[in-house]
């Protein structure tokens, strides 16, 4: 198992059971080809042109290992996610509804094992469950470090349950209704973060929120767009604002840190070329990746041009908080993503 002190919460685990009443760089998010949502971003890759870098200094100790922080981040088990995500909850809400994590995970789970009226479970491969975990684990292990370190303005119960809905739906897109018998949910991944915004709306107001709750959802979702612009999201609250942020940082960080990254981006590329032939003819964008090498080729790139300046500059440097201790300690999310593009970057030029 992995050190105590990675990562680890600062409150016992209290048992939640009961049903609610009322890893220097990653690649490719999936949401390169946003232009349907949210303006082009494929262009990032097809043109070069990125925004100069940014450089993060990583810790240099040494007292855990790659395996360590491969078990911290381990999402291979949605009960040992949940776990530690109610672990943060109670950090946060000490006094919080002890029904609500065990019921956001089953009602989104539902979903995606095709237990939801009208709606098959999910079949991108890519963006399955796993990936929903990833990047929820992140946003919990983020404002639970928030919270730790006392910044304002806290964020309070009733609109952080709001934000970890928001990150257990935030690709509840890929879902392919009943009767859509035509290729993967990954077909809709120009469209995704809109049909997820939808799609939170629909089960959201099923289950007794109100407007301006799902409305609340939305926004944050909507953060995870690639060619979001964050300024034009019309956030009701300072609260709802960073937690879209947070959420954003989660999604791009979780799942790049994942130990099996580099092993996934075949699949991910194979979402990118079903999606690209779905929208061909529609007005979608061109291919962005060659082949599953070019899409290797330009992770590093990615990472060290894109993402690095959007979590440190639009996220406005929420991901310190994934560190423990919390903001100035070790991230563990950001040794990972740097171990994977070393190893990435080791592979390609043993094969130049």
């Amino acid at each position: 198992s992995a050190p105590a002190s990675l990562l680890a919460p600062h409150r016992p685990l209290r048992v939640c059971s009961s049903p609610r009443g009322t890893r220097k760089s990653l690649a490719a998010n999936c949401k390169l080809f946003g232009k349907h949502d949210t303006g082009s971003s494929n262009g990032l890759f097809a043109t070069g042109q990125f925004p100069a870098p940014i450089i993060f200094k990583m810790s240099t100790s040494c007292e855990s290992t790659l395996e360590d922080i491969a078990a911290v981040l381990d999402t291979r088990s949605s009960e040992t996610v949940e776990r530690r995500v109610a672990q943060a909850y109670w950090n946060l809400y000490p006094n919080g509804n002890q029904q609500f994590i065990p019921w956001a995970f089953r009602l989104v789970l539902n979903c995606f094992e095709g237990h939801y009226p009208g709606y098959q479970a999910i079949d991108a491969r890519y963006h399955d469950w796993e990936h929903t975990l990833q990047g929820t684990l992140a946003f919990a292990i983020l404002l639970e470090g928030r919270a730790q370190s006392r910044v304002e303005p806290v964020i309070h119960q009733d609109i952080g349950e709001l934000g970890i809905l928001a990150i257990l739906l935030h690709d509840t897109g890929y879902l392919k209704r009943t009767d859509d018998l035509d290729g993967t949910g990954a077909k809709y991944t120009m469209t995704h973060v809109n049909r997820s915004c939808d799609f939170a709306e629909m089960i959201l107001r099923d289950n007794g929120y109100s407007t301006r709750q799902y409305q609340s959802v939305q926004h944050m979702i909507r953060c995870t767009g690639i060619g979001q612009k964050i300024e034009a999201i019309p956030f009701q609250s300072e609260e709802e604002r960073i937690l879209g942020l947070a959420l954003g940082t989660g999604d791009l960080l979780g799942q790049m840190a994942a130990p099996d990254y580099l092993e996934k981006l075949p699949i991910l590329y194979e979402e990118f070329v079903e999606s690209a032939h779905f929208y061909e003819g529609r007005g979608g964008p061109p291919m962005a990746f060659h082949s599953v090498a070019d899409l290797r080729a330009k992770t590093p790139l990615f990472w060290r041009h894109y993402v690095c300046s959007k979590i440190e500059k639009e996220f406005e440097g929420l991901y310190r908080y994934l560190a423990r201790p919390a903001p100035t300690g070790r991230n563990v999310y950001m040794e990972a993503i740097q171990a994977n593009i070393d190893r990435l970057e080791r592979q390609m030029a043993a094969v130049a």
